[in-house]
């Protein structure tokens, strides 16, 4: 698949450089206010004069930009971001002397960075919200042949205040599925561990500029898998939940991923000799319950405190160190509906045993009333 989507898309592209307008950006748009801003440039609500219509554009500075990722992020957004919870192109793209623009659906509501409380994070009901729309439009995505490659807060826009429908945008990092980059280290847990080999790339790099040694060093190179995106969506689900992050970045020498690692290895250990044993006679025991048992056998690391067997499930099929073995985003599906922190857990078990006695209650008082009746020859 893809080859004929990168194909597809650079035929889009070579297509769409035939025919860019250069249009001056007030004599079309009412720009109303600052959207947001970073290294590629930055966004304007703005609306257009003729239609009335309220959108997002996207100012990217040609002094830094080259033209074709310009047109790759447009088209891509334009023909390939058809699901709900993915920011589609509105058609409407053009230079200026200084930028090149195309416009965008409008997330007016800011991005889910913004709504993110510090060391609370948000509603557990909303979290599942998102990450179910999410799972539906990365794997929408990896059906058409692209990984994102920057799941973050900062890229997910809000259609309305609580979160009921979000939208995953920025696509000037994705990439076809099987294309080759450059393995670019960045401080942060969003980082795959299998890009560690770039920091330590960097780190010689650094080194021999140091001691003023002129050979360079060789690039290295990874495959891009969907698995990026996994990992990504598991350190949101995180970061939603708990308002931090599990760790600083995902490297050998990160204290914290060092414990989550080594939790891992017992899990997969304990779950291998299981496999080994043979069960006799009838379990009578849930899913949930074994979840609860492991987890009890084998606590997680301290920054997991609170969350349940059931997102640590979650955890260990979207944060597995190997990416050939991670789950996909479709998977997060699976783990919709039970409690995800150990609070919602407790007041759950407690709704459930009022109910329990509340129908105890009513059972035996429909049997007094019975016997009741039997002693007055009623039936």
């Amino acid at each position: 698949m893809t080859a004929p989507a990168a194909q597809e898309l650079d035929e889009l592209c070579f297509l769409s450089a035939q025919s860019m307008p250069s249009l001056k950006v007030s004599k079309h748009f009412q720009v109303l206010k600052l959207l947001g801003e970073g290294s590629y440039g930055k966004v304007m609500l703005a609306v257009h004069r003729k239609r009335g219509t309220p959108m997002a554009l996207k100012f990217f500075p040609r002094q830094s930009t080259s033209l074709s990722s310009f047109l790759r992020e447009y088209n891509l957004s334009l023909s390939y971001c058809t699901h709900p919870s993915l920011t589609r192109a509105l058609g409407i793209f053009f230079s200026t002397p200084t930028y090149y623009v195309f416009a965008q659906q409008a997330g007016l509501y800011g991005d889910l960075y913004s709504v993110v409380v510090s060391e609370v994070g948000v509603d557990e009901h909303c979290v599942q919200r998102v990450m179910s729309q999410l799972s539906g439009a990365v794997t929408h995505l990896h059906s058409l042949g692209f990984v994102h490659r920057d799941i973050k807060p900062e890229n997910i826009f809000l259609c309305d205040s609580a979160c009921r429908w979000v939208k995953l945008g920025d696509f000037g990092l994705t990439r076809p599925i099987g294309s080759t980059v450059r393995a670019v280290w960045y401080d942060s847990p969003f980082c795959t561990p299998e890009v560690e080999l770039g920091k330590e790339a960097e780190k010689e790099m650094e080194r021999r500029q140091n001691e003023g040694i002129e050979e360079e060093v060789e690039d290295i190179w990874i495959t891009v898998e969907p698995s990026i995106d996994s990992w990504a969506l598991g350190i949101l689900a995180y970061c939603l939940l708990t308002g931090c992050f599990p760790w600083g970045e995902s490297t050998h020498d990160d204290r914290g991923y060092c414990r989550y690692k080594e939790w891992f290895d017992r899990e997969a250990e304990k779950e291998e000799k299981m496999r080994g044993v043979e069960w006799g006679g009838e379990v009578d025991t849930d899913v949930y319950t074994i979840m609860e048992k492991n987890q009890k056998d084998n606590p997680p690391p301290s920054q997991f405190q609170g969350l349940s067997p059931l997102v640590m499930s979650l955890f260990k099929e979207l944060l597995h160190p190997e990416p050939k073995h991670r789950g996909s985003p479709e998977e997060i599906l699976s783990y919709l509906g039970g409690p995800w922190l150990m609070e919602t857990e407790r007041e759950e078990r407690k709704k459930a045993e009022e109910a329990e006695k509340e129908a105890r209650k009513i059972k035996e008082g429909a049997g007094v009333e019975e016997l009741l009746r039997e002693g007055r020859g009623e039936r």
